[in-house]
């Protein structure tokens, strides 16, 4: 019998699935189908957070939880593609060891704490104003003025969008910041 290999791929495969559907009924076939995850769900374009690069996403949701995240096909940079790190995000987003409230360690306590968002801002803020005025210098050795605070320093992220840089950088330059430093550029 003279039978090609595409034949032969076409028969085997069409022996498969007759034998996986063979004996089930309607319902059980249908129970089996593959569930459209993003049938009705909302879409979202957005940056991936991880890296310099930039690349876009889309992000399905329904009822506030991410159902599904990919590579967006009209986006300049990936054009559909993810790295393995974007790749992995759905998974980053639907983890239930995931912390989700704020966590404080206090001085020399061996154990992490929940604590609520404004005491965690509060005190954020709190230390942000003692550091800055602790190491604020307002005029340097040559007695100009400087007005500057060496004890701070900031690490901007890939993950922000212009507009967000542009704020972030009007307040750190107003807290007298001169240690700016982005991630675009390490």
């Amino acid at each position: 019998m003279g039978i090609s290999r595409r034949d032969f791929l076409k028969y085997s495969g069409g022996t498969a699935v007759a034998g996986s559907v063979l004996g089930l009924s309607p319902e059980e076939v249908k129970a089996r189908e593959r569930e459209n995850r993003i049938k009705g769900a909302n879409t979202t374009t957005t940056i991936c957070p991880y890296c310099a690069v930039g690349c876009g996403m889309i992000v399905h949701t329904k009822q506030g939880k991410v159902v599904n995240i990919e590579g967006d096909p009209e986006h300049p940079i990936n054009t559909g593609s993810l790295c393995s790190k974007g790749a992995s995000l759905f998974q980053v987003a639907n983890n239930e060891k995931r912390v989700e409230k704020p966590m404080y360690r206090a001085p020399g306590a061996a154990n992490w704490k929940e604590v609520e968002w404004d005491w965690a801002l509060d005190e954020i803020a709190k230390r942000v104003k003692k550091s800055r005025d602790e190491t604020f210098v307002e005029t340097n050795s040559k007695g100009q003025v400087v007005n500057r605070c060496d004890g701070i320093a900031h690490v901007g992220s890939a993950a922000l969008d212009n507009e967000e840089c542009y704020v972030l950088q009007k307040w750190l330059r107003s807290l007298g910041l001169v240690y700016i430093e982005h991630q675009a550029r390490i």
